[in-house]
């Protein structure tokens, strides 16, 4: 990726990032009549920032596609309340005992337990609800409860939360690369999966084309995983927004762990190429900003 391309995948970037923050600002109703503490914990971790990643690949698959990215908004929120809930779990003493998320207190540290799993609760469920609202943009209904059936499959026992309960057996200690990659590929590619395929099925992509995403998510997945482990190793703790060397105080097994750093980064590199052929061979209209995405991910150092 040269510099102008980079420079203008960053602009792309920040646009759809301010996008979705605006939309986000708005997302539960305020006619609605809701504990004012909950509302406020809702939004304190949904508006924490973040690179809001997979809500951004659901409006690039939409394109990709050639469909019409606002229509894909809805399911783009819901997709970001998913992460964010699961990051306000994540962090509860019960798991794993953070203190900061994205350089600011954890919520529970501002709003205490009770009510970070409260809002976390509150979070998911409003995804739903929200996901549904696709079908007010004129997407066709069987569609709108197709990617409510793989949010559900997805998010849960058989995606991220899977991951997540596999992630603390794993710290138990992890004999095997194998059960490393099925804690990465539920917990974390899982999710980035459904964004893609829910973008592409608002523009009603073709069974190959679902199919590519599935595969450039997987490995793209993967391979953000890998990458933040490379950077919890070597990364900035100011640009990172929080703490490094965490997986080691936690005796963490990570890949770099198993296989070392230069194999580690060697890894990003195949999973990347693995996923832009996906997308290559796909056929599809406009394929440039996963093509692009998926270098910007490889080359990121936060």
């Amino acid at each position: 990726m040269n510099g102008q391309t980079r420079s203008e995948l960053k602009q792309y970037i920040a646009e759809q990032a301010a996008l979705v923050e605006a939309e986000l600002e708005r997302f539960v109703p305020q006619t609605w009549d809701i504990p004012a503490k909950l509302r406020e914990s809702m939004m304190y971790s949904l508006m924490a920032g973040g690179k809001r990643l997979r809500p951004i690949l659901v409006l690039a698959a939409c394109e990709a596609v050639g469909g019409r990215p606002e229509a894909a908004l809805p399911v783009a929120l819901a997709v970001e309340m998913v992460h964010t809930y699961s990051l306000i779990h994540d962090d509860l003493p019960a798991m794993d005992n953070d203190d900061y998320r994205r350089g600011k207190p954890t919520n529970h540290k501002v709003y205490g337990e009770a009510m970070a799993i409260l809002a976390g609760d509150a979070l998911l469920t409003h995804a739903f609800y929200t996901a549904a609202q696709a079908r007010k943009n004129g997407i066709p209904a069987d569609r709108v409860v197709d990617i409510v059936e793989e949010l559900a499959l997805l998010a849960g026992a058989r995606g991220m939360v899977g991951g997540q309960v596999a992630d603390m057996e794993g710290e138990q200690g992890l004999t095997r690369l194998e059960e490393l990659e099925y804690i990465h590929l539920h917990k974390t590619s899982d999710l980035i999966v459904f964004s893609l395929k829910a973008g592409a099925r608002i523009a009603g992509a073709e069974s190959r084309q679902l199919e590519a995403l599935e595969r450039y998510g997987t490995c793209i997945g993967l391979a953000f995983q890998i990458q933040d482990d490379i950077l919890d190793l070597t990364g900035d703790e100011q640009k990172l927004g929080k703490p490094v060397q965490s997986d080691v105080k936690q005796q963490k097994v990570t890949y770099p762990y198993f296989i070392g750093l230069e194999a580690s980064a060697a890894k990003v590199r195949q999973l990347t190429e693995e996923a832009k052929a996906a997308v290559r061979e796909a056929s599809f209209p406009h394929p440039e900003r996963l093509l692009e995405l998926a270098d910007y991910l490889m080359n990121r150092d936060h």
